[in-house]
């Protein structure tokens, strides 16, 4: 068995991987930049614990990371606990999938891991939107070229930003969609504004980035917060939650074979 790592700046998600590459279990916990190698090790041989999976089983560990600050910590963990040092993704690596940005180091391991799984699942032209702490959109070619995409905040950095930004506005959860668009009090009025509004930013944002492709690409979403925004989006025909881990088992049976 191996671990897939997705770290992004708000949760980490965790694939548990069997002999043939398939997940079999995942988890979602908070990234904590302070966390310690010992403390992830805790984390996860409780989860372990908790399926009933000896963790002793794995044997090996491939992370995509956007938060420089923890990968330290979980680098040691893979040295002390598994006896090896990790994978770790990064943008400019030969990972089969051209990388034709100005500034490839640049790169997000995510969005190329994210590129890799959406073109390994349908070999045609791509938009994929991740909503995660930044709306990402990562264009793929019908050749398998990764191309670039654009950023923008995420729905939760938005919300985030609404209370701090201003004297009366509440935090809210917006992990479920509203019931309709005129929002009748404080709280649905801003779970409205953010979830209906991003939906509009995906679809702006999604109608002058096809126009910038030779054909019609496919459109998929992924990230925590998809089924919530992408339901209100009709260019986006599929969201796949596991993408980002199905990325991480393709690259690692490419660097690990």
């Amino acid at each position: 068995m191996f671990l897939g790592v997705d770290i992004g700046n708000t949760h980490t998600v965790t694939g548990l991987y069997g002999d043939s590459g398939d997940i079999l279990l995942r988890w979602r916990i908070r990234t904590d930049k302070g966390a310690t190698a010992d403390e992830l090790a805790s984390v996860l041989f409780q989860l372990c614990a908790m399926d009933g999976i000896d963790f002793h089983r794995v044997k090996d560990i491939i992370i995509a990371c956007v938060v420089p600050p923890i990968l330290s910590s979980w680098e040691e963990f893979s040295r002390r606990r598994l006896g090896k040092n990790a994978v770790v993704v990064q943008g400019h690596q030969d990972l089969g999938m051209p990388v034709l940005c100005d500034h490839p180091h640049e790169l997000g391991a995510d969005r190329i891991v994210n590129a890799i799984a959406g073109f390994h699942r349908y070999h045609s032209p791509l938009i994929i939107v991740d909503y995660g702490t930044a709306t990402t959109f990562d264009c793929v070619s019908s050749k398998g070229e990764y191309l670039g995409g654009a950023i923008a905040p995420g729905p939760l950095l938005a919300a985030d930003a609404l209370a701090r930004g201003t004297s009366r506005l509440p935090r809210i959860e917006i992990f479920r969609r509203p019931s309709k668009v005129l929002g009748t009090d404080t709280v649905s009025a801003m779970q409205s504004g953010i979830v209906y509004g991003f939906a509009g930013l995906t679809e702006g944002l999604i109608a002058r980035l096809v126009a910038e492709f030779p054909v019609r690409p496919r459109v998929i979403a992924t990230g925590g917060l998809a089924s919530v925004v992408a339901g209100h989006c009709p260019s986006i025909e599929a969201v796949h939650p596991d993408l980002t881990l199905e990325g991480l088992g393709i690259i690692y049976k490419r660097l690990s074979g």
